[in-house]
């Protein structure tokens, strides 16, 4: 029988990249997504789709209301998204687009139905590369949590230690996109935007948005991604 394994599951590039690499890996995934009082629900439709073309046992979507803390442009209506940001700028200090303690948050929830499905195994998406400055994408962070939770689950205490795998964590964006190609990942069915508008159409212009179009120029591969008011695809 494959192990099992809870994914972390966004419907973006990396996570979509990631849920490939765990199938691909032997892996039994049960995808786990949020709808944590994000702008939009365009990404839930892309991770539901991913889910179901990428090799997933089950994918379910846990509720969160992040906006009752809000501190972040993409859980509070009165924090704009950032436009047009150059290249320097977004890789320079901690953005607006943060949510406070938001991987930890998902992190706890992956482990807590981890324990319950027997699994042992927690994927992540995370990259210290192209990651805008959030702290809860380093490696210091998923070591810290994979201790956190063998020290806190009965599991870990009895000695049925848990991983947390972050295989992106190191690429570059051209190369978890080469990577995911290699495995048959069509990136036409993702979403990466801060910000689409209503029929999920990427904006073009926020941080994921710049960093998702420079990572399929670098690697040398059109860009695949549905744009505003364009007939670009």
């Amino acid at each position: 029988m494959p192990r099992r394994a809870v994914i972390l599951l966004s419907g973006g590039l990396d996570s979509t990249t990631l849920l490939a690499h765990a199938v691909r890996n032997g892996f039994a995934a049960h995808c786990l997504s949020f709808r944590y009082g994000q702008r939009h629900g365009a990404e839930l439709a892309a991770a539901a789709d991913v889910a179901r073309g990428y090799g997933a046992v089950e994918h379910r979507i846990a509720e969160i209301d992040l906006r009752a803390f809000g501190g972040s442009a993409l859980t509070d209506d009165a924090i704009a998204v950032p436009k047009g940001r150059a290249e320097d700028e977004i890789a320079t200090g901690i953005p607006v687009t943060y949510v406070p303690a938001r991987n930890t948050i998902f992190l706890s929830f992956a482990l807590g139905w981890a324990e319950v499905l027997g699994a042992r195994d927690l994927f992540i998406g995370v990259n210290a590369l192209d990651y805008s400055g959030y702290p809860d994408c380093r490696p210091a962070f998923i070591g810290a949590f994979e201790a956190l939770a063998n020290l806190a689950t009965r599991a870990g205490v009895e000695g049925d230690r848990f991983t947390v795998h972050a295989p992106l964590i190191a690429m570059t964006k051209a190369e978890i996109i080469r990577h995911g190609l290699a495995m048959g990942v069509d990136y036409a069915r993702t979403t990466s935007c801060y910000d689409p508008d209503a029929e999920g159409a990427a904006c073009g212009a926020c941080d994921a948005c710049r960093l998702r179009a420079r990572g399929f120029a670098e690697a040398g591969v059109p860009d695949p991604t549905r744009y505003a008011g364009t007939s670009r695809t």
